[in-house]
């Protein structure tokens, strides 16, 4: 494999097995006038001593929605542009609504479904040009965000397959040629740190297997628990699969949910924005997904991953005492529900 080291030389590196982590970078659409607007990134906006005293952010994913908090936090005006009809897009659109009212009662204005005409720059005043609905819009502001999502950097004249521009891995994390592994954006379903990590650790201990010429079965990836936290306010988090999943799978389930705003350490907090929700299987009770949209989401949600890697039922979850009050308690009420009514069935 060659490999291009930081002065511009090249070297040939042989290995009886290769890690390719090469990561993403942040994809430029064909939009005109986008590459020439000068719009920063999240580092670049993270770098900055200052922030902009309004901010135009496109996109609606995890990024931009945590940028458009940060800068609004601190006084920005954001306004956020997504061209799918949700933000969070293949989230679930109860919990993503109730995230984009929280946005907006805090001063964030929100478009969605949009489709980016052009970005103008004149006399440093930016505009972004789009249609709403029928309706041309635009929207001025000091800075421009590009959050439109990013690209897999695969090294050139990579000898494995790379469809739709990542490199292929089976759940082994092996490309094609089985020697060499990889990991991270560059090749993930799922663009987040922590996967990476895992996908790493899989990598790493496959090759060790390979390299000692074991015959015990490579570990394989498990994408089940699909987590995702979103630092936003209000918080955003979900685990497992979503109804719109379920239902694609012919899997049967039922839903509960509970507010915030009816739970005694949220109402004490003065935090009392969102709720939480449980996904069951219908015939088992089986914890197939949840969601929190409020206060600590974040750490919230990780109590339901824990439950969810020992396949635990809403009774499990409802079984242990949790104390009072604390945020986490708010769990048992949608747990308590759903085993009673998979109960009654």
């Amino acid at each position: 494999m060659k490999v291009i080291a930081p002065d511009g030389t090249q070297k040939d590196v042989e290995a009886k097995a290769i890690l390719v982590a090469t990561g993403s970078a942040q994809s430029t659409p064909a939009i005109p006038g986008l590459a020439e607007a000068g719009c920063l990134t999240s580092d670049d906006l993270l770098d900055r001593e200052s922030l902009p005293a309004s901010l135009i952010v496109l996109g609606g994913g995890p990024v931009a929605l945590e940028m458009a908090s940060y800068c609004r936090a601190f006084g920005s005006t954001v306004t956020i542009i997504q061209r799918s009809p949700q933000i969070l897009r293949g989230s679930d659109a109860d919990a993503t609504d109730a995230l984009a009212d929280g946005l907006r009662d805090d001063g964030i204005e929100i478009f969605t479904g949009t489709k980016l005409l052009r970005i103008e720059n004149s006399g440093g005043v930016r505009r972004v040009v789009f249609l709403h609905g029928d309706r041309e819009q635009s929207v001025e502001g000091e800075e421009i965000l590009n959050a439109l999502g990013r690209h897999a950097v695969v090294p050139h004249g990579f000898p494995a397959e790379t469809p739709n521009g990542k490199i292929a891995v089976n759940l082994s994390q092996q490309t094609s040629l089985p020697h060499i592994f990889s990991a991270g954006d560059v090749c993930s379903p799922l663009e987040v740190v922590h996967v990476a990590i895992q996908q790493a650790e899989v990598s790493a201990r496959n090759a060790a297997r390979l390299l000692r010429g074991s015959r015990e079965p490579l570990e394989t990836m498990d994408y089940r628990l699909n987590l995702l936290a979103v630092f936003t306010e209000p918080g955003f988090a979900t685990v497992g699969a979503t109804e719109a999943e379920l239902a694609a799978r012919g899997i049967a389930f039922r839903t509960a949910k509970y507010p915030f705003d009816d739970h005694g350490k949220s109402l004490v907090m003065g935090e009392t924005t969102g709720f939480v929700k449980l996904t069951a299987d219908a015939r088992s009770g089986e914890i197939l997904g949840a969601a929190i949209v409020g206060s600590e989401a974040a750490e919230l949600i990780h109590e339901i991953v824990v439950a969810m890697r020992f396949h635990a039922t809403v009774t499990d979850l409802a079984s242990p005492p949790h104390y009072h009050p604390t945020l986490s308690e708010i769990w048992t009420y949608p747990a308590e529900e759903l085993a009673e009514s998979i109960a009654k069935q």
